[in-house]
């Protein structure tokens, strides 16, 4: 009998076929070499048949040269932090896409010299909150609030509030990140109830600025009590002291789905020097952080040494003006989704899988924006119920489900999914269930 392993094709034979030509375009010759050779090894090992070859090595390409997976977020959670947060725009992926080539990001066409970088999408900041004086733009809010302290607070205090030294995901405490910039902190008040009082006991000559913060991932009731940015605002023009404020959320303007969430133009109303906030929650678009208020206070940002350390590239300066200037975000659209049409969208879905032998039914639910945005807010939604035991199947899947498991069901939650996903959607589901 001839030794089958003779049959199994040769490297150069497997890297002229189309689809592996193709695929060396997109991924590189060195992965789709390694792929080739594991391959051959699985024939010789006699798990693949050498005409089975060819295939065995398309099935093991990644989809990208990247290592992430596209996700479905059928958890309910609209800004999840381990997806990524907000799904870009199509306004904001074209965007990126002619970002991506050789740009004018920080050239003066017109005179041929050095060019204000971003200047474009600054402009499109500004127009879109016109309390501002001026704009300037960083990789997150972190470091929004980095810059701020390390040009008005190094070596100076910072007076805030107890009740709004935060602790967020991954174990980052606010308090850590601002005594790194060479600040001191000046705690006031009680973790429940501050009073201008204690701000106005604290303020002194070593102070650098006031820092207020809203608590965006969680919420104290009961017996409490803060004080409100403009009172803020009076005491600080009294002493002199600029004053900060962290939005932290995304909102540019009052939404009235959230009208517990505070936004940029609204603080700086009330007279706040400069409010920090994210460009990847409920604004839709890029990590970034944003920075809007005093034209003398953000140019004093934008000058320190730092501000270079923090800046942004092309690529995130282009998806941030698409998505300020664009269409709604995919965020905006599943903030609003109408509950009329989440229902109906389950019902059709529950539907089709009952149709393919999968138990499944629609079912009401509740959503939460997530990200660190309006704490203690549910939106009421849809979702399509399965088998608790299918949350771990799903996301194994291609592409992966991302489901939320409750009251021992596992719920397919439609609000931060879109509907032209459905499809999508269903096709994955199927293919993990039918074959489990």
């Amino acid at each position: 009998m001839a030794d089958h392993r003779r049959l199994i094709p040769r490297t150069d034979a497997l890297l002229a076929e189309p689809a592996l030509v193709e695929a060396v375009r997109r991924l590189g010759r060195a992965r789709v070499r390694a792929a080739i050779v594991a391959a051959q090894q699985r024939a010789r090992d006699g798990e693949l048949a050498p005409g089975e070859v060819l295939t065995g090595v398309l099935e093991t390409l990644p989809g990208s040269a990247a290592g992430l997976l596209p996700v479905i977020n059928a958890t309910g959670v609209l800004l999840h932090t381990n997806l990524g947060r907000a799904p870009l725009s199509d306004a904001a992926r074209q965007a990126v896409e002619l970002a991506a080539g050789v740009t004018d990001v920080e050239l003066d066409l017109a005179t041929g010299g050095r060019g204000r970088r971003g200047r474009t999408a600054l402009a499109t900041l500004a127009a879109a909150v016109p309390a501002a004086e001026a704009v300037h733009v960083v990789n997150n809010n972190a470091a929004a609030l980095v810059l701020a302290a390390t040009t008005l607070a190094a070596g100076a205090e910072i007076v805030i509030s107890r009740g709004e030294l935060i602790e967020i995901g991954d174990g980052f405490r606010l308090p850590d990140l601002l005594v790194s910039t060479g600040a001191r902190l000046r705690e006031v008040g009680m973790t429940n109830r501050t009073a201008i009082a204690d701000y106005a006991g604290a303020i002194g000559p070593g102070t650098g600025m006031v820092l207020k913060v809203h608590p965006s991932n969680y919420r104290i009731e009961g017996f409490t009590a803060d004080v409100p940015v403009a009172r803020l605002t009076e005491l600080c023009r009294e002493r002199g002291i600029p004053l900060v404020a962290d939005a932290g959320s995304g909102l540019l303007a009052p939404e009235p789905l959230l009208p517990r969430e505070p936004d940029v133009t609204s603080w700086l109303n009330e007279g706040a020097d400069l409010v920090t906030t994210s460009g990847d929650k409920l604004l839709g678009g890029p990590q970034c952080g944003l920075l809007f208020g005093r034209a003398d206070v953000v140019d004093r940002l934008r000058r320190h040494p730092l501000a270079r350390a923090l800046r942004v590239d092309k690529v995130t300066l282009a998806a941030l003006e698409a998505t300020v200037a664009g269409p709604p975000t995919p965020t905006w659209e599943s903030l609003h989704a109408d509950q009329a049409t989440l229902w109906s969208r389950a019902e059709h879905l529950a539907d089709r899988l009952r149709d393919k032998g999968i138990d499944a039914k629609p079912v009401n639910s509740r959503s939460v924006v997530g990200g660190g945005g309006a704490p203690g807010v549910s939106l009421p939604s849809a979702a399509v119920a399965l088998d608790e035991r299918a949350a771990a199947a799903l996301r194994r899947g291609r592409p992966p489900v991302l489901a939320r498991v409750e009251n021992g069901l596992c719920l397919l939650d439609l609000r931060a999914v879109p509907a032209d996903h459905d499809d999508t959607l269903l096709a994955s589901v199927h293919a993990v269930l039918a074959a489990s």
